[in-house]
């Protein structure tokens, strides 16, 4: 609170020709009450305000088949990507077979994305049109993102198999699901390298 001081020192006292002084007064603010409604806004603030989320990745892992059960490589329309070092993306189209030849490619937009968006077309391409009638429509957005699910999932959608080996660098696999995720990709998986795969990274020679 405010108060004012007076200083009664010189009061009453005659100056020069004999005029009296006027009395000096000095204002004091209290700054209390100030202080403590500053904390108890920030108190608050705290308590009301919405921490922000972490982010997360959806991460989809193979299930481990039953002991003694043999994993099957027969896949449909399904791209394999095995992730080296130097940065080096090696691929291939459905199964893995005896004649199987690995292409190499990069994480330009003309590389591995343009790879997904060539071979997920189809699905890309529902997507959008999904969109641009939810836009036409007002879809709701939880409907909407069912929907797009759904067309994720679909058998013509492409799935890929993510693999890398002992000198892939961390960074290249999130590079990896983000271009998924980009791409409208919904299904895909991290699996162990095959022998036979390792051994195709060993032996590929560019322009085989």
């Amino acid at each position: 609170m405010a108060q004012i001081q007076s200083n009664d020192s010189d009061s009453g006292k005659g100056g020069k020709h004999g005029k009296v002084r006027a009395k000096k007064q000095s204002t004091h603010i209290d700054m209390t009450p100030m202080v403590d409604l500053a904390f108890l806004l920030l108190t608050f603030f705290m308590l009301t305000t919405t921490f922000g989320k972490p982010k997360t990745m959806e991460i989809n892992m193979p299930v481990k088949p039953p002991p003694g059960q043999e994993i099957l490589n027969e896949v449909n329309n399904a791209i394999t990507i095995l992730l080296s070092g130097d940065n080096k993306i090696y691929w291939y189209y459905g199964e893995l077979k005896p004649e199987t030849k690995l292409t190499i490619t990069d994480f330009s937009a003309t590389g591995v994305r343009k790879l997904f968006l060539d071979y997920n077309k189809q699905a890309v391409d529902e997507i959008k049109t999904l969109k641009e009638n939810a836009l036409k429509t007002k879809m709701n957005e939880d409907t909407l993102k069912s929907r797009i699910v759904d067309i994720k999932g679909k058998k013509y959608a492409l799935m890929v198999l993510v693999k890398t080996d002992d000198k892939a660098k961390y960074k290249n696999v999130i590079d990896i699901i983000d271009e998924l995720n980009i791409c409208l990709i919904g299904k895909y998986a991290l699996v162990d390298l095959d022998t036979r795969e390792y051994d195709l990274i060993n032996n590929f020679q560019p322009g085989q």
